[in-house]
């Protein structure tokens, strides 16, 4: 049986030297920037993201900011499913990839809209920011995947004990938000 090589997304809003030497062991990974835009700490850590992506040349998003998008000449822009703005695709440069997150098939519609050409779906596992009836689990997520005409990645809930259940899910593509990058955990480089 071939190993499946998953494309990673990995939600950043600071970076160290652990993220650093984690993000290192990954073949295909995309970083999302995802620091608060006010702050000025948020800012510093934005460009340290930026800088350590482009120094190793890993693709890196934007959430919800075209303009920055176009300053750092980023890969792509990360919409959230709060965010209904259209991307005008005469500013887009050829590359340019628009990513999605939706968790029900209103969201779903407005991401095709919005010229999405891969979509996060979530929350496949229960975690704190989702309450036990609202996650998807694994029938829900392939009965949403099966219907859905756009490629999927699998956000929400992924950690150890959940990670290996990753391939009943018949995906390319993972997000994480913060599992990967605790100290005292196994990366999961090593799982998926």
């Amino acid at each position: 049986m071939n190993k499946i090589f998953y494309k990673h997304y990995i939600f950043l809003d600071t970076i160290n030297n652990l993220i650093e030497k984690n993000i290192k062991q990954f073949k295909k990974i995309n970083i999302i920037v995802n620091t608060d835009q006010d702050e000025k700490k948020g800012l510093e850590n934005e460009l340290l993201i930026i800088k350590f992506a482009k120094k190793r040349k890993i693709p890196f998003f934007f959430k919800n900011n075209y303009n920055k998008c176009i300053k750092y000449n980023s890969d792509g822009i990360f919409i959230d499913s709060e965010n209904k703005k259209i991307i005008k695709p005469t500013l887009i440069k050829k590359k340019f990839e628009i990513i999605g997150l939706a968790h029900n098939q209103l969201e779903y519609s407005q991401k095709l809209r919005q010229k999405c050409t891969l979509l996060m779906l979530s929350p496949l596992f229960y975690n704190e920011k989702y309450s036990e009836n609202k996650i998807l689990n694994i029938l829900k997520f392939n009965n949403k995947k099966q219907n859905w005409k756009i490629e999927i990645c699998a956000l929400g809930g992924i950690n150890l004990k959940t990670i290996k259940k990753i391939k009943l899910l018949n995906i390319t593509s993972v997000g994480f938000r913060k599992f990967i990058f605790e100290p005292k955990k196994k990366p999961a480089y090593n799982l998926v």
